[in-house]
């Protein structure tokens, strides 16, 4: 018994062992099967995507395909057809189907390149229907499965192919660079799995379509790739598989068009290389503007010295001249009286006495009668005051940057309108950029991607709290009286694939744990998993690698199974999720991103209020967590509103900071004007009530201002509020000074009352104080031509304040004086009025401290010769330095100086700049005008097969290669190349309702009905190039917008191009439509101003394109736009917009003081002249400083211009009156007189509130109010009193001849009077000196070129002329 067992034993593995043998000898054989028909659904795959159907074990030969089956064939698999009758194949009627199915999804993102979608189609025709299939594939597991009929088959569940690597490779080359469009990626990336586009090879793209734990691929296959000289690993008989695969530039066998340049790079034309960027100007080695400032300075400078040397040679010769002619003799040995004759007198000198003559009369009449009258004044200058200012109750704030920076009728704001107006606002982000740099790294040995470094933020407890604080922001509930119920994220939140109706989960909120769909039992999820034999456990981390690999997959290759896909149905890219990695090694990022987009609504909007409340409670939520101290986080945030909250909050706070600046000034001038004669008389000679006076002038003319231009709508903004009274200030300020310390220096006159003497001050120096007033005014009057909307109503403001400043200064200050001087002269105190002080006045006027020490010392030692010299070398030397400078100076404003130095905000941009990997999205938008339904058309504007190559989406495409230069990082997005391939019947995308209720409409993809849809909506095309027609355009255009894209269909428009496209509701006409594209990572406003134009030059070239194709309308036009746009164009006018600027306020500068001072064009240009230099002074210094030059510092440079007028203007006119007998002289005696009023009046009323500023928080304000305006302040003092003086002594205008002829016929007058009246007294002497009995004097004779006397003060009747 045992014998024979046993011998049945041996029988049965004899048996076993030949049937193997005869087997394996047959199953490597040309015209023979591996297996065939189908056999059911995979048992070893779990959660797939799509049916993983498997074909049964059958070793047979191939079979002749004919009828159905072969059309079938020919459909599915071209290229192994060879006609009806002769072509064998390997898979039936049910295989071919599956295939097909399987085909379809690839062919989605894949048809656009009909090379590519061939190559792919013939990998999986060849190992499925091969005649000589049994040769290139070898079966490596098989199962049992029960057929509906009971019947257990066997069937292949996995199996090794051999391909050679030139089929292998050539077929990748042909689809790597195959796009998606809405994405701007690489279709590869979503077949490559876990390596993405970066790093995938042939051998990672077909191990990834035969891993069926993808739940894409039905079963496993095991691609073995091997060369020709590789094939001696291969079973007896096998071969490998080496296809004719086509490059993505060669036509497919049945007519399809090479691939386009967007998808092939072997198909693009030769596209030039942008121009190499403008070098920089040089001479030499040198720096070209460097060489010339020296030149230029070295020649004038030359000049200077060659004019000194002629000016003190004529001088001497002149004297000598003078001399000898005046001490000529006549017969009777008398001095021979040279007089001026009326014909010296130029008419310059005549219109100059004639306009201070008549200036000076009318300010002496108007200011005794305002002294006489001061309590009817004020109360008139109150109401008229009042008037103005019940206007402020209108005035309209106007506080968002845009309306502020960007003029109306702007190219920005025109297209900002456009964009607005026919797509929805871009939307509004709120972001947490999360870190945690003391948590260590950790190692992680993955069962399929090796070990891996994670970084310290990629770890689950960290990734659990992130989850837990998004939770907690996503449930943020508050109740709006908008909507009348409780509010959420929902009701505001960006939805892209539910609009209409969006749930909680709708909203597209982006973010690491989205790649878990938010749920903690996905982030704790754990499985087993064999891989080569090897059994390990794979977690979270495996899927995370997974899926910042490959953001598009519905499924990972993990044993876990789970989707990438964020719970709003859409993909997180890995850019968006994490940040801080270095060429895409997402594991070592330093940063977790989440971000929350919400919907952009109109101000009046409802839904804008709830907008913004929904985002101050999630400012509320993330700076409560950021105090918790058990929290493992570092992080920054944002809200769309905060960087108007923080703008807003800075300016609220450094109220007290300008206030305390006023006061400081305020002190300053009460205390500065008084006249402190002795302590006793403190009280009564102190001028704190005038300072006041003073000071309530300028708040009032401000407000004047404000409340008429709020009358007739001008709006106002936070910096006039913060600049024009520190402008007015300075202004008033000096003119204050000015007529008090004049009225303080003289004497009132025997018989004068006290309102003619302060008539009579006011004559002196009203002029002057006109001149700078109405030349500040008109500056900024015609400054309103600015098209910045802030610098216009500055400008608007700035001069009807300073106006109306002047205007009270005549009126009001002059009445307030009056007073003053009434109570000063009745010895009563300010304070206590009641209270006298017995001390008398002092008889002499009372000079102060300044004007002695600058007359004695400081005037003589600055117009020293050698003095003179130094000062002008000194400041030409600075001058031309600056030059250099300002062609250095930066231009821009970085978003973050608009926040104040505690702002979180501050730290959300430095995080910004150093972790997030992507620019900001732009779009290119097209108008009204272009036919998109033409086959011309589509082509101008597509970028896949048959497409233009200069094409719209192809030109932004090219421009991608050279990133540096166009600051475009990925190509832009294009429904039009998107719809052409949901239209292609190759993908399931666009099909027709064949029975039913719908029958004849649209039927989406994810409707499974077998025959329910039997009909695509369009035809294959014979080359592979589908062009739909007008109608079907039309038609089919709603249904691709409006199809939410999934696996079946991953080309539908919702949610990327639902609200690109927009048509008339009428014609159905496309009159706006746009792509969107991304710029590279811009951190500064010249990156971000250089991205604009060139997006703009990109944009005008495709507009010039376009324009050529039949149809199109003339005034057709695509522009690029992005939310940032509108904050940066100024930057592209801002340099001939500020020296327009300053060009228009400098002209009435000089047109004011010429026709002031009667037409003295000498006095008029020097004066310009100092102004310019303190002007490109100032822009040098801004370079050296580190101020960029931007809209706030043109406001600032157009204020220096102002304030110049009061250093220089002043100084300027006191000297052209001068009658000192030579320029020295009279500059030294402008720079005392009026130079120690303008130091005191502007330079020291400036400086103390100046520096008060540096205690404000906002950076904004210590830049461009305490930096800048120090500058402006200093270099104004310097060059009103020092260069300007020694300048006049070397090119100042004469002695005016017309107030020496005056003063000459005066004296003459005078001196006939005394004649008369000693007649014979005289005659008498002059008899007696002629018999030699008595010796005469000679006469004091009037000399020919300067007054009698004029070492001396000026006589009485000389200064009733001044």
């Amino acid at each position: 018994m045992h014998f024979h067992r046993k011998s049945w034993t041996w029988s049965v593995l004899l048996f076993t062992l030949a049937a193997c043998m005869v087997l394996a000898s047959a199953q490597h054989e040309p015209g023979y099967c591996s297996f065939y028909e189908d056999c059911g659904l995979n048992p070893s795959v779990e959660g797939s995507l799509i049916p993983p159907r498997v074909p049964c074990k059958d070793y047979r030969k191939a079979v002749n395909v004919t009828g159905d089956h072969y059309e079938l064939f020919k459909s599915v698999c071209p290229m192994l057809a060879h006609g009806e009758g002769n072509t064998l194949a390997c898979c039936s009627i049910r295989q071919l189907t599956a295939l097909q199915s399987s085909l379809t999804l690839s062919k989605a993102v894949l048809i656009r390149c009909p090379s590519c979608a061939d190559n792919f189609a013939h990998m999986h025709c060849a190992t499925t229907c091969s005649p000589n299939q049994s040769q290139i594939l070898k079966i490596t597991k098989t199962a049992n499965i029960t057929q509906p009929t009971g019947i257990v088959k066997e069937a292949v569940v996995g199996y090794e192919a051999y391909v050679a690597t030139n089929f292998s490779d050539a077929s990748f080359r042909s689809c790597k660079n195959v796009r998606i469009p809405a994405t701007g990626g690489f279709a590869i990336a979503t077949m490559c799995g876990r390596y993405g586009s970066t790093l995938c090879t042939p051998q990672r793209w077909l191990d990834f379509q035969g891993d069926s734990s993808n739940g894409l691929a039905p079963l496993d296959i095991n691609f073995k790739l091997l060369s020709d000289s590789q094939t001696a690993g291969l079973p007896p008989g096998a071969v490998l598989f080496a296809g004719t695969a086509l490059n993505c530039n060669e036509m497919t066998p049945t007519g399809g068009e090479a691939c386009s340049c967007q998808d092939c790079e072997q198909s693009c034309p030769a596209v030039p290389q942008p121009p190499p960027l403008p070098k920089p100007f040089m001479i030499g080695r040198l720096d070209g503007v460097l060489v010339i400032s020296i030149t230029v300075f070295s020649c004038i400078f030359f000049l200077i010295m060659c004019y000194v040397v002629l000016e003190c040679t004529i001088h001497i010769r002149k004297s000598k001249g003078t001399q000898m002619s005046m001490s000529t003799k006549d017969q009777n040995e008398n001095e021979i009286e040279h007089k001026i004759s009326p014909k010296d007198v130029t008419c310059s000198d005549k219109a100059s006495l004639a306009t201070q003559e008549f200036l000076g009369s009318l300010f002496q009449a108007w200011g005794t009668i305002m002294a006489q009258y001061p309590l009817i004044v004020l109360p008139v200058c109150l109401v008229v005051v009042l008037v103005f200012a019940v206007g402020i109750k209108d005035i309209e704030l106007t506080t968002d940057p845009v309306q502020l920076w960007s003029a109306p009728e702007s190219r920005a704001m025109r297209e900002k309108s456009f964009h607005d107006a026919h797509f929805d606002p871009f939307y509004r982000t709120n972001q947490l950029i999360l870190t945690a740099p003391d948590k260590p790294s950790h190692y992680y040995d993955s069962l399929l991607f090796g070990e891996q470094n994670f970084s310290g933020i990629i770890s689950k407890d960290l990734i659990i709290e992130l989850l837990e604080l998004q939770q907690k922001i996503q449930a943020i509930e508050f109740w709006s009286d908008g909507l009348n119920r409780t509010a959420s994220l929902k009701d505001v939140c960006y939805a892209p694939l539910n609009p209409d109706n969006p749930s909680l989960t709708d909203c597209a909120v982006n973010s690491l744990p989205q790649y878990f769909q938010n749920s903690i039992d996905n982030l704790n999820a754990k499985a087993n998993m064999t891989e080569l034999g090897v059994t390990k456990e794979v977690d979270w981390r495996d899927h995370f690698i997974y899926c910042v690999n490959s953001p598009l997959s519905f499924k990972d290759i993990t044993a876990l199974g789970m989707s990438c896909m964020a719970d709003y149905g859409g993909p997180v890219f890995p850019f968006l999720a994490v940040g801080g990695y270095e060429n895409e090694e997402y594991i070592t990022a330093e940063a977790l991103i989440l971000t929350f987009s919400l919907n952009n609504y109109a101000r009046t909007d409802v839904k804008f209020k709830v907008a913004e409340e929904w985002e101050s409670r999630f400012l509320k939520i993330v700076q409560e967590y950021q105090k918790n101290p058990n929290i493992n986080f570092t992080f920054a945030y944002m809200a769309e509103r905060s960087l108007e909250d923080e703008i807003n909050r800075t300016t609220a706070e450094d109220i007290p900071i300008f206030m305390i600046s006023y006061a400081v000034i305020f002190l300053y001038i009460a205390v500065a004007l008084g006249e402190y004669s002795s302590c006793k008389r403190i009280l009564v000679d102190s001028k704190f009530l005038v300072g006041l006076g003073g000071i309530l002038v300028v708040g009032c003319s401000v407000i004047a201002s404000m409340g008429f231009y709020a009358w007739i709508g001008v709006p106002s903004s936070l910096v006039i509020l913060q600049v024009v009274p520190f402008l007015v200030l300075a202004v008033g300020a000096d003119n204050i000074f000015i007529f008090v310390l004049e009225y303080q220096r003289d004497m009132r006159r025997p018989g004068e009352t006290r309102e003619e003497h302060i008539g009579r001050v006011l004559g002196n120096v009203a002029p002057s104080m006109l001149l700078c007033s109405l030349s500040e005014s008109v500056c900024f009057f015609l400054g309103a031509l600015s098209t910045m909307p802030a610098v216009k109503s500055f400008a608007l403001y700035a001069a009807l304040a300073v106006l109306m400043d002047f205007i009270l200064q005549m009126t009001a200050f002059v009445a307030l004086l009056s007073l003053d001087a009434r109570r000063q002269d009745a010895n009563r105190c300010e304070i206590a009025c009641c209270v006298t002080v017995s001390t008398p006045h002092p008889s002499e006027p009372n000079q102060g401290i300044l004007l002695p020490l600058m007359k004695k010392y400081y005037a003589p030692a600055l117009l020293h010769p050698v003095s003179r010299v130094l000062v002008m070398l000194v400041f030409l030397a600075m001058f031309f330095g600056c030059v250099f400078l300002l062609f250095h100076v930066k231009v821009g404003l970085n978003q973050e100086l608009a926040m104040p130095s505690d702002s979180y905000m501050l730290d959300y941009f430095a995080y910004l700049y150093k972790y997030f990997e992507v620019g900001v999205p732009t779009y290119f938008i097209t108008t009204k005008g272009f036919n998109f339904t033409s086959e011309e058309g589509i082509n101008a504007v597509c970028s896949s097969v048959g497409c233009d190559q200069f094409s719209f989406a192809q030109k932004i495409r090219y421009a991608t290669e050279y990133p540096e230069r166009s600051y475009l990082a990925i190509p832009a997005s294009s429904w039009v190349d998107d719809y052409i391939d949901w239209l292609n019947p190759g993908s399931k995308c666009c099909r027709i309702y064949t029975v039913g209720p719908n029958k004849g409409e649209f039927c989406p993809a994810n409707e499974t009905g077998l025959f329910t849809c039997a009909k695509k909506c369009m035809s294959a095309p014979q080359n592979g190039v589908l062009r739909p027609s007008v109608e079907d355009f039309n038609r089919f255009l709603p249904d691709f917008l409006s199809n939410r894209p999934d696996l079946q269909c991953p080309k539908g428009g919702l949610g990327a191009y639902d609200k690109a496209v927009v048509r008339d509701k009428e014609t159905g006409e496309i009159i706006a439509s746009r792509f969107m594209a991304y710029h590279t990572p811009l951190v500064d406003s010249q990156e971000f101003t250089a991205a604009l134009e060139k997006a703009r030059e990109l944009a005008h070239d495709i507009t010039l394109t376009m324009r050529n194709v039949t149809g199109t309308s003339q005034d057709f036009e695509v522009f690029p736009y992005t939310v940032t746009y509108v904050y940066y164009e100024q930057y592209l006018t801002i340099v001939n917009e500020g020296l327009f600027n300053i060009a228009v306020c400098l002209i009435p500068t000089f047109v004011v003081c010429c026709i002031l001072l009667g037409m003295d064009l000498r006095s008029g240009f020097l004066n310009l002249l100092t102004i310019v230099m303190i002007t490109v002074d100032t822009v040098g210094v801004m370079t050296l400083w580190g101020i960029d030059f931007n809209a706030v510092a043109l406001i600032n440079l157009v204020t220096a211009v102002g304030i110049s007028v009061e250093f220089v203007s002043h100084l300027t006119r006191s000297f052209a009156l001068s009658i000192r007998p030579t320029k020295v002289e009279r500059a030294k005696e402008a720079t005392a007189n009026m130079g120690s009023a303008v130091f005191a009046g502007v330079a020291m009323t400036n400086l103390p509130g100046i520096v008060v500023l540096a205690l404000a928080k906002a950076q904004l304000i210590q830049i461009f109010f305490f930096r800048l305006n120090l500058v402006i302040t200093l270099l104004g003092m310097v060059h009103g009193l020092i260069f300007l003086p020694v300048l006049l002594s070397f090119l100042g205008p004469g002695v005016n001849n017309a107030i020496l002829l005056q003063i000459q016929e005066k004296k003459a007058k005078e001196m006939e009077l005394n004649s008369k009246a000693t007649y014979d007294n005289i005659s008498f002497e002059n008899h007696e000196k002629s018999n030699g009995k008595m010796p005469v004097e000679p006469s004091n004779p009037v000399k020919a070129d300067i007054v009698p006397n004029t070492a001396q003060e000026p006589s009485e009747f000389e200064i009733d002329i001044l």
